[in-house]
């Protein structure tokens, strides 16, 4: 999982950012003062939980955009080096180094990292140890604790946003898939059906741009796009921030269009009744076994541009077969979102569902 990720200080071409007109308040202090001591010494190693603070900034059609910043305790680095230098920045920004670099590096270093497994073949497998996840610097133990901490908090709002859903009676589902599967344009097709029988809204999710909250817009479907800067995925926060701009309490269809990556998003509960992994025929069949923990986390798996399939090298059997090793259960839709085949059974599977709500 993603457990360091955050973002930075980015904005989007044409909004605004007045603090005055923020529906929740916050404080921006201009004078920063960093201290960073760094010491080339592994036994200083210091394992230290870190803070989270997230500020959330609305704009113009009520899109959201978040800033994370995951902080530790003033003057403690996970990893701490002697340095120093000093140098002031424009509003009053001050960082101090201290640079009495004793660089006599033997590469004797005792570290307390985590070794990745060595194969036969030489690879190197990082996935190995407690937390399943390597960070330079950070031992597994204060990986755990900080994935135990980001994730309890992150479960405590989905839970909070699911108990929303469900009291609407809205069937919320979280599609995810990499970049350039065809999400925004199957969730426009479906839509444009969709609208004219029940309420239905979309939660967008992109590090940059409103593009395809735009897209959503265009066919009369409330939209709300959230930019998430450097962040590579959605959380129930974020989804909670949103759903509120929304304000919408009619029964019907919520759909998050997460972030395009295959990997973080499977780790976060945003409160959704399902997850959807949609899969492009252009992908290849190995998708589900290189990315095991999204396929694993979906309830159904949509193979979407199947109108492709004569002209690229992909088995369409093998796909599901390898979706079906890390996820015996999962459902399998295919379908073309741009010429309508299997459609019918993707709406069929959506009505379906929101007849159980």
């Amino acid at each position: 999982m993603c457990n360091v990720c955050g973002c930075g200080d980015s904005r989007i071409e044409g909004h605004s950012h007045e603090q005055d007109s923020h529906e929740y308040a916050h404080e921006h202090h201009d004078h920063h003062h960093h201290e960073h001591s760094h010491q080339h010494n592994d036994q200083l190693a210091v394992e230290v939980p870190q803070s989270v603070v997230i500020h959330h900034h609305y704009h113009h059609q009520g899109d959201v955009h978040h800033h994370v910043h995951y902080t530790l305790p003033a003057g403690v680095m996970p990893q701490q080096h002697v340095d120093g230098h000093h140098h002031e920045h424009e509003k009053g920004h001050i960082h101090s180094h201290d640079h009495d670099h004793h660089h006599a590096h033997s590469h004797d270093h005792h570290h307390a990292d985590h070794q990745p497994e060595c194969l036969d073949s030489g690879d190197l497998h990082y996935g190995k140890g407690e937390a399943e996840v390597h960070v330079a610097g950070v031992s597994q133990r204060q990986l755990l604790t900080l994935e135990m901490d980001i994730l309890g908090n992150n479960n405590q709002l989905a839970a909070h946003n699911r108990e929303h859903f469900i009291e609407n009676h809205q069937l919320v589902l979280n599609l995810v898939s990499s970049p350039g599967s065809g999400k925004t344009t199957l969730l426009t097709e479906t839509l444009m059906t969709l609208k004219d029988q029940c309420a239905c809204a979309v939660i967008e999710g992109d590090q940059q741009t409103s593009n395809d909250a735009d897209r959503i817009r265009a066919t009369a479907v409330p939209a709300i796009q959230v930019n998430t800067g450097k962040g590579c995925h959605l959380d129930a926060q974020m989804i909670h921030d949103a759903y509120h701009q929304l304000a919408i309490n009619e029964p019907g269809f919520l759909f998050i269009e997460n972030v395009g990556n295959l990997v973080c998003p499977a780790s976060f509960d945003l409160g959704e009744a399902s997850k959807v992994a949609i899969l492009s025929v252009t992908e290849g069949e190995d998708k589900p076994l290189k990315y095991p923990n999204m396929f694993a986390a979906a309830d159904l798996m949509i193979i979407n541009k199947v109108d492709l399939l004569p002209y690229v090298d992909v088995n369409i059997d093998d796909c599901i077969a390898n979706a079906r090793k890390v996820n015996p259960t999962i459902q399998v839709i295919k379908l073309s979102a741009k010429t309508g085949e299997g459609m019918d059974a993707w709406f069929n599977w959506l009505n379906e569902n929101r007849q159980q709500l």
